[in-house]
């Protein structure tokens, strides 16, 4: 008898730990997100800017979807697909009783509609009457990068629930591109009511739907009741994004309770952080780059590449990542990250060498910085997960030209601003920061998009080689992944020797927070996923 009551005792004492440990999640509440500027738009298809992704990643779904924590693919709104043997038809097949946030149903045809509107040539068919698809204000920027309208011939709905992707040619990463945030399936209604408004007036099928935007101050998301997926979440009632710009004020507002989750904090304050009992750490390492590019549509950079080695001789990266990073990054050899198949390891890296940067300027026609003038050094107004201050990392690089003679001159503006006036590669601008947080895992996502100007206009980097252009398309239409990985290597060793972009860093992201906030989880691609978070207090 005694055995059985001690095993019993036992046992219940472990099913009391179990439920101390894994607490059920709580509905209700208001989370506050603190981020350091504020989204451009709401529109999936037309933004590029990571503080309008966090947003649409919790208004809008994708046919597929990228596991927690992972670049892996599972079920979103399509419950199942299939390709073809020749890879060039997808077949999605739709849940049926979703509908968007209005109301409506989301089907075949919106889907259609959602992906169809960025296509130049609007080879599209729905299924029931349809809608006509108004002509684009402005250009889909992502679509458009990643060469879609060469990819994409066809998009049509077959049956309610069924839609059917026709293919000029095999795309390698396309099912992986339909994860993306420009990929966001949208309520045509809501569109058509005022397609230049939908921008701040954005209707998905999302945990959250969207209430309110103060412009530079903070967007209000509401829980979506009737969300489609009851296994889980939304539990919060509301979660509202404040634009904090200063790191330190941000960190501050967080130790004193005012928001929930702090986005890139100062380096410096992370040791705070760990010391503080009443904050968590959620730490993931960063699918990124931080980088500085050329202006390659105007003479010297265009043509000159011991002038762009020069610079990149010249530049004490390892310092930047000691100072300013300050042990949340380390310094890039490659422009994708060390964790991403493809990476060469082969690729040394440019040293910080300032004899042999000089030695360089003088074979580009500019002893000492002589004839160069002044430049232009454009620096980023915003932190980034790639970049936790632009502005000090610009003042770090120009001290480092002056050593070697060039004089740069620091550039920057409010950040839709400079995303902006960046594409259009004014004639003011020499070197810029830029970065990136993969999209989807794959290599195709960071070197196809970021450095492939013969891809695009759109491309922000936009060096013009034939070579890495075709490396490119073979990377893209090559199904065997080692293929592909030796295809990225080459491209990357071109980079390296032609030196079109300067690899700065990679960076780990830890964003703080209060323990009051449960399952909270970072994503390689920086998603901000509040469907599962739920607060304990």
């Amino acid at each position: 008898m005694l055995k059985k009551i001690t095993v019993f005792s036992t046992v219940l004492v472990f099913l009391l730990t179990g439920s101390a440990i894994a607490a059920a999640p709580k509905h209700g509440g208001t989370l506050i997100f603190g981020r350091g500027g504020d989204s451009v738009g709401l529109d999936m298809a037309y933004e590029t800017d990571g503080n309008s992704f966090m947003i649409g990643d919790n208004l809008y779904e994708q046919l597929v979807a990228y596991k927690d924590e992972s670049t892996a693919l599972e079920p979103g709104l399509a419950e199942s697909w299939k390709t073809s043997a020749d890879g060039k038809t997808y077949t999605f097949q739709l849940r049926k009783g979703v509908k968007f946030h209005d109301g409506t149903p989301c089907n075949a045809d919106a889907v259609v509609f959602s992906i169809g509107r960025m296509m130049k040539e609007r080879n599209v068919k729905f299924f029931g009457k349809g809608w006509d698809i108004p002509a684009q204000e402005r250009t889909p920027e992502y679509w458009v990068s990643m060469e879609m309208d060469d990819t994409v011939g066809a998009i049509e709905a077959t049956g309610e629930f069924t839609v059917v992707f026709k293919l000029k040619r095999v795309e390698a990463p396309f099912l992986a591109n339909m994860g993306m945030d420009f990929a966001s399936i949208i309520s045509p209604t809501a569109f058509l009511k005022n397609p230049k408004e939908f921008v701040r007036n954005p209707v998905g099928t999302g945990p959250f739907k969207f209430v309110k935007w103060v412009k530079d101050d903070q967007i209000v998301l509401d829980k979506n009741k009737d969300y489609w997926s009851k296994a889980a979440g939304p539990y919060l009632d509301r979660v509202v994004f404040r634009s904090i710009p200063e790191n330190s004020v941000r960190f501050l507002e967080l130790k004193t309770g005012n928001i929930h989750i702090c986005q890139f904090p100062n380096p410096a304050d992370i040791e705070l952080a760990r010391k503080d009992p009443n904050l968590i750490l959620p730490t993931q390492p960063g699918m990124n780059i931080g980088y500085l590019s050329f202006n390659h549509t105007k003479e010297p950079w265009k043509s000159n590449v011991n002038l762009r080695k020069a610079i990149a001789h010249a530049i004490n990266r390892k310092a930047i990542v000691d100072n300013i990073y300050q042990g949340m990054g380390q310094v890039a050899r490659n422009p994708i990250p060390p964790t991403m198949w493809g990476y060469n390891e082969s690729v040394p890296g440019f040293k910080y060498d300032p004899a042999l940067a000089k030695d360089l300027l003088a074979k580009a026609g500019f002893p000492g910085g002589k004839g160069l003038g002044e430049i232009t050094l454009w620096s980023m107004p915003v932190p980034r997960p790639y970049n936790p201050d632009g502005q000090k990392i610009g003042e770090a690089m120009s001290a480092d030209l002056a050593k070697v003679g060039i004089k740069a001159k620091i550039v920057s503006f409010e950040w839709g601003t400079y995303l902006k006036r960046q594409r259009e590669q004014p004639a003011d601008m020499d070197l810029f920061q830029l970065g990136w947080t993969g999209d989807n895992g794959d290599p195709d996502n960071f070197l196809a998009v970021l450095f492939d100007g013969l891809a695009s206009s759109s491309i922000r980097t936009q060096w013009k080689s034939e070579a890495y252009h075709n490396y490119m398309l073979m990377g893209k239409q090559t199904i065997d992944q080692n293929k592909r990985a030796e295809i990225y290597q080459k491209a990357l060793q071109l980079i390296y020797d032609e030196c079109p972009v300067i690899s700065v860093a990679h960076s780990t992201v830890i964003w703080p927070a209060l323990k009051s906030v449960n399952n909270f989880k970072l994503h390689p691609t920086s998603s901000v996923r509040m469907k599962n978070v739920w607060l304990s207090k």
